[in-house]
């Protein structure tokens, strides 16, 4: 970032430094009174300006512009210059934010190191900015399933690009750290990451939260959009967006600009857009509750994201990650995972997927024993029968059916179990299972049990043979 805007209403001073400056390497655009001003930073950002505080034919002075710059763009450093300084002139720019105040006639090498100076701190700024969001957020990927490694190849794919990412999938399964995982390895990693909630916002305030407002009162206040400015927005789940949100976001995706809500200037902002949704957005669009144009315009590269049933073999490297990082952040006990633990995870429901494993694991550690691994017992559902008991409880209808169709049930759905838990691998149900390989794939074939690819793995799945007429 090298664009130094110049506004001074002499135009021989404001040549003169625009020529130095290039000299110097640096791109320069001049204004010479505000209204030029601030047309020029509404078109884009500068990385600095030099203002001078006395502008004839103008409508704002120095003083003022500087007001609204930094109540707009406060990351913009400026640097006041006047023919008529004081001190007392010099404290107020510096009150109102001005980074330092020079004297006409000005030594040329004085404005250049004040110059760098002012761009270095401003370049430490955002990096410390940027450090401080990425202590606050997860963006870590974890896994080694063959679902897992098809998902981060694809995002792999996409961070570099500026192009707009809808990401699909169950609740919980992920959506958020994709994204994140996006922007952390985007060329924009150094800017914002904002989130829409769209579900959790009332409708009726929604454009205001997007676009901001401008009161007499409280003057400007920055919507979520305006703070995304030069890094990432990301809509969580989309499909809860107002129809007349949708429009006007649809407007601002094809313009790049907008306008706060009371307010009239144009706001420019540089955005990259990631949007998520767990809703089947055709039959959205067929319902009349999305509008067609904005889904085209979000949808240029889907990804599906898979929950935990198509990953289950990640789910030990998921548990031992959460217990390292709610150690870290809450001070919960390192506990490790029993290898009975680690199997009955790769066998439950997992409805709300990745999140819910969180919760099952710090649950774990809060109420478990802080100096023993977390066994079966720990989790939730598991806390009957222990394999010391040599007993299994049978439920549902299996106690009432014959010994035959009973064990012809119990291994149909064990071996379904142990397919998908070691993530369609036939080789590795057997070594675990304990049987030969040609002599597991006879049994499944008599059980009625086949895989199909699925999310970059294989499922396993029972089909029933269709009936001789």
């Amino acid at each position: 970032m090298s664009d130094i805007l110049i506004v001074d209403d002499e135009r021989d001073i404001r040549e003169l430094i625009s020529d130095i400056l290039r000299d110097e390497g640096f791109t320069t655009r001049l204004a010479a009174n505000s209204d030029e001003c601030m047309a020029e930073i509404n078109a884009a950002q500068p990385s600095l300006m030099i203002l001078d505080i006395w502008l004839k034919d103008s409508n704002m002075d120095g003083i003022d512009i500087l007001k609204t710059v930094k109540r707009d763009n406060p990351d913009v450093p400026i640097i006041i210059i006047s023919g008529h300084g004081n001190i007392e002139i010099a404290v107020a720019a510096i009150k109102q934010g001005a980074y330092d105040f020079i004297e006409k006639p000005f030594n040329i090498d004085q404005l250049t190191v004040v110059i760098a100076r002012a761009m270095e701190t401003s370049r430490l700024r955002r990096e410390n900015s940027s450090l401080r969001r990425r202590d606050l957020t997860s963006h870590d990927m974890i896994g080694n399933s063959a679902a897992f490694r098809a998902l981060k190849a694809n995002l792999d794919k996409v961070t570099k690009s500026n192009a707009r990412v809808m990401l699909t999938g169950e609740p919980g399964a992920g959506k958020e750290v994709a994204a994140r995982y996006i922007h952390a390895n985007s060329n924009r990693a150094s800017g914002p990451f904002i989130t829409v909630a769209s579900a959790s916002i009332e409708p009726e305030r929604m454009e205001e939260v997007l676009f901001g407002r401008e009161t007499q009162g409280r003057g400007v206040e920055k919507g979520l959009l305006e703070q995304a400015h030069g890094g990432f927005v990301y809509f969580d789940e989309v499909a809860d967006m107002p129809l007349v949100s949708q429009s006007k976001i649809l407007r601002v995706l094809t313009e790049q600009q907008f306008t706060r809500a009371g307010g009239t200037d144009k706001v420019r902002v540089d955005l990259r857009v990631i949007s998520s949704t767990t809703r089947n957005l055709a039959a959205e669009i067929a319902g009349g509750r999305f509008r067609q144009e904005l889904y085209d315009r979000l949808n240029v590269v889907p990804i599906a994201v898979p929950g935990l049933d198509d990953r289950r073999e990640d789910i030990p490297h998921l548990a031992r990650h959460f217990i390292e990082q709610l150690n870290k952040s809450q001070g919960l006990p390192l506990r490790n995972l029993s290898p009975e633990s680690e199997a009955v995870m790769q066998t439950m429901g997992w409805p709300g997927n990745v999140r819910q494993l969180r919760n099952v694991i710090e649950r774990a550690l809060i109420l478990g024993d802080a100096g023993q691994p977390i066994e079966p017992q720990d989790l939730p559902g598991q806390g009957g029968a222990t394999p010391d008991e040599g007993r299994v409880t049978l439920t549902g209808g299996l106690a009432t059916l014959p010994l035959r169709e009973a064990r012809e049930l119990f291994e149909r759905e064990y071996l379904l179990t142990q397919i998908n838990r070691f993530g369609g691998n036939i080789s590795r149900t057997a070594s675990f299972v304990g049987m030969e390989r040609s002599a597991l794939h006879r049994k499944l074939k008599s059980l009625g049990v086949v895989t199909t690819a699925k999310s970059g793995a294989r499922q396993a799945h029972f089909e029933e043979e269709e009936e001789e007429a």
